[in-house]
């Protein structure tokens, strides 16, 4: 289990483009949300996990929400995998949106062919979950890479029948009970296969709960806010590994890691070459593996919403940049599928020792000057390579988006 897990962003498309490309989602140039009118998508200069296992000799399927562009040059298809089935966005961009009825119908893909729109949304965790089992029966004797990115929990909410009204915590946890049960299934398999020994699984998100539609969204717990802001509720992810063997069962790793990092742990594992592009995540097998001593790879992680940098975390500091943000301000969210509206908050510059203050309460900024002031050094340095448009920097290093 890792504690200190961050996606590389507070929403969906850059926090897709940082695990498949191993970059901040900046530097490929996928920072903001796309949706059905968006002309951009991943580019083909980039590779993504699929095209570095690839010439390995290993067998790639996506089932389930893609959202790196729609468009046939963006789909995972041309981007590594041999099979896809999913959706190309959010299953909330579709007519029947509470806010906004403007969505085209929703497309379900297979392969690069539209094959129905505005699918059963019931049936979506059931179809993405028997096709993954499928994929690793057919492929049981070769090396294999299946990326499972469920459209749930994201809202609207839908589950089958068979886990409808079974949880204690309505709607929400009866969908988090078909998660459950979708991984079950792939961790049976491994086993009645005999390559559950074999196989490295790993479970996370992609950001933290949309708080705005309450009893829909989940919670973060004790970590202030939620998607959409770079506080630890919108990025710090429950992340679990699973590999017997290799692995030691039962384990916590509380160093600081990021979905950017599983790129370069796999290319290692399997012998791999790295992107020929430069990346931004590290190998963490010695944190995985639970090597003694073994200590986050990177001398900082950095907080983006769009192109503005709003957090760096470096060891146990994290020190917010003065930066607005959306807040319920304590309200209760909306019920029913139906979200309030945030308002905004602001926070100036803030720093938080997070092993004594997870939730984020406690700026001790006049306390660690020292802290700080290194801090905002590495603040400039990424400034510098990454840009910042809060300063109106550009940075020296962003690489173009795919384009139509």
């Amino acid at each position: 289990q890792f504690t200190d897990f961050y996606a590389a962003a507070p929403s969906c498309t850059p926090s897709r483009a940082a695990l498949m490309t191993g970059c901040y989602p900046q530097r490929v140039s996928l920072p903001n949300v796309i949706g059905p009118t968006a002309k951009i998508g991943i580019s083909d200069e980039e590779q993504t996990i699929a095209e570095v296992l690839k010439p390995l000799g290993y067998a790639t399927a996506c089932y389930g929400k893609w959202h790196m562009g729609h468009h046939p040059k963006f789909l995972p298809m041309r981007h590594g995998f041999d099979d896809y089935f999913g959706l190309p966005y959010s299953n909330d961009m579709w007519p029947y949106h509470p806010t906004n009825k403007r969505f085209p119908d929703l497309p379900l893909i297979e392969g690069e062919r539209v094959i129905e729109y505005n699918p059963d949304q019931t049936q979506l965790t059931t179809w993405y979950t028997e096709r993954a089992v499928r994929f690793i029966e057919k492929n049981k004797d070769q090396p294999f890479f299946v990326y499972l990115p469920h459209s749930m929990a994201h809202v609207p909410l839908f589950v089958s029948d068979k886990f409808k009204g079974k949880s204690e915590q309505g709607l929400y946890g009866d969908v988090m009970m078909e998660i459950d049960w979708s991984v079950g299934q792939i961790l049976s398999t491994l086993k009645r296969l005999g390559i559950d020994k074999k196989t490295l699984v790993i479970f996370s998100s992609d950001n933290g709960p949309w708080l705005s539609y309450g009893d829909r969204a989940g919670s973060a717990g004790p970590l202030r806010e939620g998607k959409g802001t770079t506080f630890d509720g919108g990025q710090c992810e429950p992340t679990i590994m699973r590999w017997p063997g290799q692995i030691p069962a039962g384990t916590v790793c509380s160093e600081p890691a990021s979905t950017m990092d599983i790129l370069p742990t796999f290319a290692k594992l399997a012998g791999a070459e790295l992107p020929s592009r430069r990346i931004d995540g590290r190998d963490i097998w010695p944190l995985m593996s639970g090597k003694p001593g073994a200590r986050s790879p990177h001398e900082a992680l950095f907080y983006y919403r769009g192109y503005a940098l709003e957090a760096v975390r470096s060891g146990k500091w994290k020190l917010h940049l003065p930066h607005s943000y959306r807040s319920l301000g304590g309200r209760k969210g909306g019920t029913g599928g139906k979200p309030v509206k945030y308002e905004q908050a602001k926070i100036g510059l803030a720093l938080f020792d997070l092993e004594k203050d997870i939730g984020e309460q406690h700026d001790v900024s006049a306390r660690y000057p020292d802290v700080v002031e290194r801090l905002l050094g590495l603040v400039e340095r990424m400034r510098e390579d990454l840009g910042d448009s809060a300063k109106k920097m550009t940075g020296k290093n962003r690489r173009q988006p795919g384009r139509i």
